[in-house]
């Protein structure tokens, strides 16, 4: 898929997976991880997938271009993931912020995990109504 596409279903993730930490269903924060997990998703599921597609053609003449995609969308990853990430907190933070500030509560955001730009809240706790 172009690297369009990619960053547009990536940061639906983010933010379904961050919103699962906010509200206590997840126990890891996906900032923490999310640069260095998809060097990995691209690295040991992605391209070996592309690959393995291409050898065997399921897909005739598509299977190359299938894996140019995945090797082209991993190096603009590299160079650009962690820019990527940046805006994928200050994002989510904007999210929670927002919905809080509807109710009333202000959180103090906090510094993005390892060194990223940008800022999360953090440890929010959704308890009978109350957040705290």
């Amino acid at each position: 898929q172009h690297w369009h596409i990619y960053r547009k279903w990536n940061a639906k993730l983010f933010e379904e997976m961050y919103k699962a930490y906010v509200e206590g269903r997840a126990e890891k924060n996906p900032a923490d991880f999310w640069y260095k997990g998809e060097i990995g998703f691209f690295d040991f599921y992605i391209i070996p997938l592309a690959k393995k597609l291409k050898e065997c053609g399921v897909f005739g003449v598509s299977s190359k271009e299938y894996l140019n995609y995945a090797e082209r969308n991993r190096k603009e990853w590299e160079m650009r993931g962690q820019e990527v990430v940046s805006e994928l907190i200050e994002n989510v933070n904007k999210i929670y912020q927002s919905q809080l500030a509807k109710v009333g509560i202000e959180v103090e955001a906090l510094e993005a995990p390892q060194g990223l730009q940008g800022a999360i809240p953090t440890n929010i706790t959704i308890d009978a109504g109350q957040i705290t």
